[in-house]
């Protein structure tokens, strides 16, 4: 008889619990879905289901997470046009639309539904500010593909409202609308001149980011949530230090960086079993749709790492990081050269420049 290590028996409870899960919230959606019957459905306890996870929203986060990180996703040669990369996008996106003879139940758990979900308050400003992220990331893929237009978060955004509106009315009028036209539509939305600008106002008020001398002693390496390859802390650049509530702070280093910088974002959070795993499968969501249309050299030099334990924060010198944290470091030749904290924290250790500064 094979004994099993500890580590070993925790997974296999924490599959079993997944599994049950997925086939409790697939007959039953969120809403009527019971940790009891889950429990009993895994041949577990109530207490052996609470120990992996500690909600039932937390639950249904980590069913959807692993049914995107175990999808089966090729990579595919990016079309030759913006519109065609957009549309090819649109369409992947759109295959998690319920199939004809779904039950209300399974249609919201392949549409990754979070109805009745994240209804409260923190949740949803959460939940805003990941979706502006998404856009974030959408946008620095269009851009390669078109760098004679500087900005395209808008029509990224533009393209992520199209495609919610139409995974909501997927899961609440079943059979409206045609996907084929949806991608369609979000093809066509590349003509437009949206006349797309940067150009935050408080910028202007944010203070400097202050010189520094210290040693850079970088944690062991965490997946980036965007390519799934190591993130990688040692090259130059910005590591910027965001809580869940200011995810939209992201753009303020990529805009200031300088050519050839790694920006770097860690996301932090109160609240990892809920908050951490929505941020994991909104962005695991995105990156499974982008991988089968653009091609690696497509790819933004931005690195996504979720620092759950707080790895990459202690390192950049930040204690005690939480979801309104905000704070940025300058890496250069293994050293810490600039550091800075609060609003605008991300932009000023960007742009960070001064008289004698190493480049």
């Amino acid at each position: 008889m094979v004994r099993l290590t500890r580590a070993q028996q925790q997974e296999r409870t924490r599959a079993a619990v997944l599994a049950a899960a997925r086939e409790e919230f697939a007959e039953r959606g969120y809403a009527d879905a019971k940790i009891d019957r889950i429990a009993e459905r895994a041949e577990l306890t109530r207490g052996a289901v609470y120990s992996n996870f500690p909600s039932k929203r937390a639950l249904y986060l980590a069913v959807l997470v692993d049914s995107i990180e175990h999808a089966d996703v090729a990579t595919a040669p990016s079309p030759p046009a913006l519109d065609e990369a957009v549309g090819a996008f649109a369409s992947v996106w759109l295959e998690r639309l319920p199939l004809t003879g779904d039950t209300p139940a399974g249609g919201s758990l392949r549409l990754r539904s979070l109805a009745g979900v994240v209804d409260d308050e923190p949740g949803r400003v959460v939940l805003a500010q990941v979706t502006k992220l998404e856009a974030l990331l959408l946008a620095l893929v269009l851009e390669s593909r078109a760098p004679r237009h500087p900005r395209r978060v808008r029509l990224a955004e533009l393209i992520l409202t199209l495609l919610n509106g139409a995974g909501h009315l997927a899961g609440t009028a079943p059979g409206f609308g045609d996907p084929f036209d949806v991608a369609r539509a979000c093809r066509h939305l590349t003509g437009l001149d949206l006349a797309d600008t940067w150009d935050p106002p408080h910028l202007a008020y944010v203070a400097p980011a202050q010189a520094a001398e210290d040693p850079w002693d970088p944690p062991a390496e965490l997946p980036d949530q965007i390519t799934g390859r190591p993130a990688g802390f040692d090259a130059d650049g910005v590591i910027a230090v965001l809580g869940a509530t200011r995810l939209e702070a992201a753009e303020e280093a990529v805009r200031a960086a300088r050519p050839g910088d790694r920006i770097t974002v860690a996301v932090v959070t109160d609240d990892p079993a809920e908050i951490g795993r929505l941020v994991r499968l909104r962005i695991s969501d995105l990156a499974g749709c982008l991988r089968p249309v653009f091609a690696p050299d497509a790819w933004p030099d931005l690195r996504l790492v979720l620092d759950e334990h707080a790895a990459l924060a202690s390192a950049v010198g930040i204690p005690d990081p939480g979801d309104a944290t905000e704070a940025a470091v300058r890496i250069q030749a293994g050293r810490i050269i600039a550091r800075a904290q609060g609003r605008g924290a991300a932009h000023s250790a960007a742009a960070a420049q001064w008289p004698g500064m190493p480049r």
